[in-house]
């Protein structure tokens, strides 16, 4: 089967000729691959950045945000069933810690796990992929156009519960509603697919959301938002530091840039007792000046909590298709409408290096 693939270090990514896996377990399944996500990692990658090849090989097959297609399943396998589209996680455990024993790879605490198209396993940029059943979600037929979005939905679905986890433990008054996000205001930094797919899970729950990035309001990204009912802040109009002044505090921020000044600079837009999840990973290593002081007395004065939050388990994934499900069903077509890009496996080139204005998702098919 052809795949693509990359050396590890270096900017060498090729359509290769792999063997087709077999299902070799009774709790496997194989999937068709139709189509998978362009992320900001696999761009990473592409350039030569954090990569690692599984042991005793030179290159890794990259793509993580996968959708298939079940042809085939063990004996044993009991969630799908041939014909049904479905998912595969991305993370594999380390086999040691607890969490991991739990299937909270997302959670693990050696830092040992695996990841597929990432981290010492082969991805799903590739014509099929074999993998155990507890790694495989059902997605219904009615999200055949935008299952492909389920595991970049993943990491604000955890992120977001996590930050409801935690101000529903702590707040008194969160027993006062069954829904703590509804009315809230939410601030999300970053309108990229990640962003983007944020506000669904917010505006879901009935949150009163902001999107703040620096492109031009009529933009491919603000007008997505526009039909959410999101309300979009031009970052070069107001700055992070001014929003609390011009807009008001926010009692949740989704922080999706990666961008290490803004990230530390959005806590002045956070509002008591409010709560702040990161999920950008800033690259390079120059040194940042913050008044450190003064974000410590902020912190601590008025309650507020900081959150990192990275990858995501299975019910994250079920989380993300039954949000998807949700939005479908209230949005409509609009949701696929984040797809702006699709390219065949053979014009893999320009999915990683071009980037276009009005891009907000690429995706590679598969399907011929």
């Amino acid at each position: 089967m052809q795949a693509i693939a990359l050396i590890p270090g270096t900017t060498t990514v090729r359509l290769v000729d792999r063997p087709e896996p077999q299902i070799g377990a009774a709790d496997e399944v194989k999937l068709r691959v139709l189509r998978v996500g362009i992320c900001g990692t696999d761009r990473e990658e592409a350039a030569g950045g954090r990569a690692d090849a599984p042991a005793g090989q030179t290159d890794l097959v990259i793509g993580h945000e996968m959708f298939g297609q079940v042809v085939q399943i063990g004996d044993a396998v009991t969630r799908v069933k041939v014909g049904d589209y479905a998912v595969f996680t991305v993370r594999r455990g380390c086999g040691k810690c607890v969490s991991c024993s739990m299937n909270r790879s997302d959670m693990c605490t050696t830092g040992e796990y695996l990841e597929r198209g990432i981290k010492g396993l082969d991805g799903y940029q590739c014509e099929f992929a074999v993998d155990h059943e507890q790694y495989i979600v059902r997605v219904p037929p009615e999200l055949e156009a935008v299952g492909v979005l389920t595991e970049p939905l993943t990491v604000v679905e955890k992120a977001i519960d996590e930050v409801v986890r935690v101000q529903s433990a702590r707040l008194p008054d969160a027993g006062a509603t069954p829904n703590w996000l509804f009315g809230r205001r939410c601030l999300i930094a970053g309108l990229g697919p990640i962003g983007l797919l944020a506000a669904i899970i917010l505006r879901l729950r009935g949150a009163e959301v902001y999107g703040m990035d620096v492109v031009d309001e009529n933009s491919a990204r603000p007008q997505w938002l526009a039909h959410l009912d999101g309300k979009y802040i031009d970052g070069r109009q107001v700055a992070a530091d001014k929003i609390n002044d011009v807009i008001g505090a926010m009692d949740v921020i989704v922080e999706a840039t990666g961008v290490a000044a803004l990230e530390f600079n959005l806590i002045d837009a956070l509002g008591i007792n409010g709560a702040y999840v990161l999920t950008g990973i800033p690259g390079g290593d120059r040194p940042l000046e913050i008044p450190g002081a003064e974000l410590v007395r902020r912190l601590v004065l008025e309650n507020q909590v900081l959150i990192g939050s990275v990858n995501a388990a299975r019910a994250h994934f079920q989380m993300a298709v039954d949000d998807l499900l949700a939005a479908h069903l209230r949005w409509g077509d609009h949701v696929a409408k984040l797809i702006t890009n699709r390219h065949p496996s053979t014009d893999f080139q320009t999915a990683l290096t071009t980037h276009e204005a009005n891009e907000i998702k690429v995706v590679i098919e598969w399907t011929k």
